[in-house]
């Protein structure tokens, strides 16, 4: 006999999910969470679910496909995650919707201007829409998941830690029989593992994602210190997704969640370090820090006096005061003294600003096509122009780190594969600690929040088979 037919191993949006997919099954199922509360990543999250294919999508004359998703998710990436699970991931997140609305979260038949606001909304860099933003966002996905368990008797251990894994046999081949918690066991017919990712553990990070450097902070929930990367070194379990994650980019003074925050004047100008601007200063976050890259990790973001008192009160960064507080932050009378501060050509950081006023100004940008970023957004692309000293200029970095990318090797069944190849018998993954689809390159707002739901669907309902 075992104490129950599935344990899962955290109690964030992936492990909720697979919780209550088991449970609708007539599992029973017991949660082990380390931290005093449920909710993990998801719960900060914006709780944007990417999919295809759906009702939602649907309803507003959006033409969409799987395969169509699966094709761009894959080209984005260079082919370089698991075509299987990816394709299953695809395949799969129409029905999530539908499975989610079922259990009352709301996602309206709306078109959507920005990851706050319920419906359909531009998550990225995808062909066609598939951001589909719940009510509540994240935490309303986590409460609807927290009402699902507790009607379905999922039982919750909050505050335990899971040290190993039970196994039958020897250590490295046998089958996943339950997991110890401390010097207890607990046994069950499978184990889902849904501890979340490694951002809050600095040697992990340093390991597994070197890219984050020094000067990065941390976003993800508390409980994410890549429990699953012990587990994989004393089971043999592959690990894949080394080196990939997901760093926003952030001026260099901020030190908290951008909803903290807050955001940056919207007329601004990013330049390179030759002083010529290099980029779309609204580009979504899965593509900004590799264009960030050619040109040396940073680029700066010059605003004027106009813009900064633009910048509404009430965040922890981008406020007007802040800015004129900040120490990192460049401020000068004029563009040649600012040119000086930021150590770039003074005619060519004067020339850059010109002609960003002019397109801008105009509404239609010319070189990098940002007047179609802030329509997407819904904000006007007439920006007002850079031109009321005094003039200021920040660092912009990659450096809020949300997700890290490196987990156990699953298939499309979310079956935790060894370093041999070999699927363990009784042992799931899903989430940030399932590797093979969460890839270097972010395919847009969404991505891990859908892929941690579907996956733990997924392990849920295959954990009982």
């Amino acid at each position: 006999m075992t104490d129950y037919d599935v344990v899962v191993v955290g109690a964030g949006g992936a492990g909720l999910a697979a919780a209550v997919s088991a449970a609708q099954q007539g599992g029973s199922v017991l949660i082990i969470e380390s931290e005093a509360e449920i909710g993990g990543s998801t719960q900060l999250s914006a709780g944007m679910l990417t999919a295809a294919g759906t009702s939602v999508q649907r309803a507003l004359g959006v033409d969409d496909t799987p395969e169509r998703m699966f094709q761009h998710y894959m080209d984005l990436n260079q082919w370089r995650v698991l075509p299987g699970p990816t394709r299953v991931f695809c395949q799969e997140s129409a029905s999530l919707i539908d499975w989610l609305v079922e259990l009352d979260v709301e996602i309206p038949a709306q078109v959507s201007r920005n990851a706050h606001m319920p419906g359909l909304t531009r998550a990225g860099v995808e062909d066609v829409w598939r951001g589909h933003v719940p009510k509540d966002q994240g935490y309303g996905l986590i409460q609807t998941l927290e009402r699902a368990r507790r009607s379905l008797g999922v039982e919750l251990a909050l505050g335990s830690r899971v040290t190993d894994l039970l196994r039958e046999g020897p250590a490295r081949t046998g089958a996943v029989t339950g997991v110890r918690v401390g010097e207890d066991g607990v046994t069950a017919r499978s184990v889902v593992i849904a501890s979340g990712g490694l951002a809050r553990d600095p040697a992990l990070v340093r390991r597994y994602f070197p890219e984050a450097g020094e000067e990065y902070f941390v976003v993800a929930a508390p409980g994410s210190r890549g429990d699953h990367v012990s587990l994989a070194e004393r089971h043999g379990l592959d690990l894949f997704g080394q080196g990939w994650g997901l760093l926003l980019v952030t001026a260099e003074f901020q030190r908290f969640h951008h909803w903290q925050s807050g955001f940056p004047p919207p007329s601004r100008i990013h330049v390179n370090r030759a002083g010529l601007r290099c980029m779309d200063e609204d580009a979504p976050y899965a593509v900004s820090p590799g264009i960030l890259k050619d040109h040396g990790g940073w680029v700066w973001a010059v605003f004027d006096e106009a813009a900064r008192l633009g910048l509404p009160d009430g965040y922890a960064d981008w406020t007007p005061a802040r800015v004129l507080e900040e120490k990192t932050v460049r401020r000068a009378t004029t563009l040649a003294e600012l040119a000086v501060e930021m150590d770039v050509p003074g005619h060519v950081l004067a020339e850059s600003v010109s002609r960003f006023n002019r397109l801008m100004t105009a509404g239609h940008d010319a070189d990098f096509l940002r007047h179609e970023s802030l329509a997407a957004k819904n904000v006007d692309p007439r920006l007002a122009p850079i031109a009321d000293p005094p003039f200021y200029a920040v660092r912009m970095l990659p450096a809020e780190l949300v997700c890290t990318h490196t987990g156990l090797r699953i298939d499309g069944r979310a079956r935790v594969h060894t370093t041999e190849g070999r699927a363990v018998p009784g042992l799931y993954a899903a989430g940030e600690a399932a590797g093979g689809v969460l890839g270097e390159r972010y395919v847009g707002g969404g991505n891990s929040i859908a892929h941690a739901l579907v996956f733990g669907r997924i392990a849920g309902r295959e954990a009982l088979r």
